[in-house]
């Protein structure tokens, strides 16, 4: 029996099912050998990683209270039904699904974590990730747009004033217009902490200089978040922020 055990190892398909037996044998008494504690441990470990092998399905929902939970089916429903079909074509064929995100803005997904006082559904970062992650199982990077825009959204409600925010942000949070980030620059890449355009304040507004390259996505009639330093650290040797 021990050589069967250990032959198994190396046969996927029956290993699980000669570990169990082989536990079954050792707290039976059949096998006095087997009640050694050594190879008891050797059996559920083996089962243990067994089972742990196994491409098992675990609740999402599991933890989540009731109405987050109804915020993860609808994305979830909506990820089957309106992304993962076309996922493999839109890739291929390099498209930006438009309409399919505006249908998404509909059910407030354009703008989840923003106020709804400018078109927003108001919601947690907590349930912003249980929804992008529910989108993500239909297309990952539609969905990792979505969450950039998002995040472009929540700086103009978060940092602009009432009028940029009553301007900007109600047709961002239904996707009539697309947000992009631009953090990518010639000279250092995405390397936050390298980046050299500016934003230097000037009385009421700030005088942006440097360049970009490579924008997350710029559809038409988008609008487009440049990432500057806004200032330096003591002797101006490192960024103090963007």
């Amino acid at each position: 029996l021990l050589l069967l055990f250990i032959f198994s190892s190396s046969l996927p398909t029956n290993r699980g099912s000669v570990a169990r037996f082989c536990v079954a044998m050792a707290w039976s008494g059949r096998f006095p050998m087997l009640l050694a504690p050594w190879f008891r441990f050797a059996c559920c470990r083996h089962l243990a990683l067994h089972r742990r092998g196994i491409a098992s399905c675990i609740d999402p929902s599991v933890g989540l209270t009731e109405e987050q939970k109804e915020f993860q089916k609808v994305a979830f429903d909506f990820a089957t039904r309106e992304m993962a079909p076309h996922m493999a074509e839109w890739d291929q064929k390099e498209v930006f699904p438009v309409e399919t995100m505006r249908r998404a803005a509909l059910l407030g997904f354009g703008g989840i974590y923003i106020h709804p006082e400018v078109g927003g559904s108001g919601l947690s970062r907590l349930d912003t990730t249980i929804i992008f992650e529910a989108l993500s199982t239909g297309c990952a990077s539609t969905t990792a747009y979505m969450s950039i825009h998002n995040m472009c959204v929540w700086m103009i409600d978060t940092f602009g004033n009432e009028e940029q925010r009553h301007q900007f942000c109600p047709p961002l949070c239904s996707m009539e217009k697309f947000a992009s980030y631009c953090l990518t620059e010639p000279g250092s890449g995405s390397d936050a902490a390298s980046l050299l355009t500016s934003a230097k304040k000037s009385g009421d507004c700030y005088i942006l200089n440097g360049s970009k390259g490579g924008p997350t996505r710029t559809p038409p009639a988008s609008l487009s978040l440049p990432e500057p330093q806004s200032g330096l650290r003591e002797k101006e040797t490192a960024p103090a922020g963007l």
